[in-house]
């Protein structure tokens, strides 16, 4: 009886331990698009800045931050 205590949470503890892995795992890299995603991260944010939705203002004042970041290096980019 002492081995059955002794193992009592072994178990469970695989169980979680799987679901971890399997949580942990798969997905598509972060950055790239699923294969039937047909729109990109910046139109998708650009749409969600159009809903009446909380936070959809900070993601339009994101959206034009990064336009005037990209126009500042394209400028840089320019200078001779």
């Amino acid at each position: 009886m002492m081995v059955k205590k002794k193992f009592r949470f072994l178990g469970p503890f695989l169980v979680l331990v799987a679901l971890g892995a399997v949580g942990c795992g798969g997905g598509n890299g972060g950055g790239e698009e699923a294969s039937g995603d047909s729109l990109s991260q910046r139109q998708k944010d650009s749409l969600l800045a159009t809903m009446p939705v909380p936070g959809a203002g900070a993601v339009q004042k994101a959206l034009d931050a990064s336009d005037a970041a990209r126009a500042r290096a394209e400028a840089h980019d320019t200078i001779r």
